[in-house]
């Protein structure tokens, strides 16, 4: 028997929210409007890399990557470049969701 396709550890997913969700957590929002550099250190603390990388495409095609959440390394670049708060507001509200599902 021949093995075409490892099982993978998520079925591939869209991130919980929109990039423009921000009234779905508006405490997130506010983070990310008044302090974005702390928001961003929160994420990267989240998971588990230096505070200096908690912005940007990196972090968050990392983030797609590893739960299989569909999109791709240009978009991340675009979506991180044009709404970063927007970006990072959205990646740390689908953090804390992953985190109350147990997924996390």
């Amino acid at each position: 028997m021949e093995v075409t396709s490892q099982p993978a550890a998520f079925e591939p997913q869209a991130f919980h929210s929109g990039l423009m969700s921000c009234c779905d957590d508006m405490g997130v929002c506010c983070y990310g409007y008044f302090c974005l550099p702390c928001l961003g250190c929160s994420i990267a603390s989240d998971m588990n890399e230096c505070c200096l990388c908690g912005l940007g495409m990196p972090i968050r095609s990392v983030y797609r990557t590893k739960y299989n959440i569909q999109g791709s390394m240009c978009n991340d670049y675009c979506v991180g470049y044009f709404c970063m708060s927007c970006a990072a507001c959205q990646l740390k509200r689908d953090i804390d969701i992953s985190k109350r599902t147990g997924q996390f």
